[in-house]
């Protein structure tokens, strides 16, 4: 079998991105400091460079679903469990 696959955390993944966006060393000395891919430290930073706005929204552009838009589907699911015991009982 391969060897298992590495999962860093979003905390990790934020400061390596964070010392790569500094530029205080480069890509090949943070990978060896982090022991991570010279690539995968480059789409950490290019994903943080993209998201970064998202970051300071005011929450305005997100979308605010109505009371209705909540309950509804609640509602048809208890239709459907409702129906499912009615016929539930009808074959016991």
């Amino acid at each position: 079998m391969g060897r298992r696959r590495r999962s860093f955390t979003d905390k990790f993944k934020a400061q390596v991105a964070i010392e790569a966006v500094k530029g205080i060393k480069t890509m090949a000395e943070l990978a060896t400091k982090y022991q991570v891919h010279p690539n995968q430290i480059s789409s950490w930073k290019r994903q943080l460079l993209v998201n970064a706005p998202e970051l300071f929204s005011s929450g305005k552009a997100a979308p605010v679903k109505t009371e209705e838009e909540l309950t509804a589907p609640l509602f048809e699911e208890i239709g459907r469990l409702k129906m499912d015991i009615k016929w539930l009982k009808k074959k016991l």
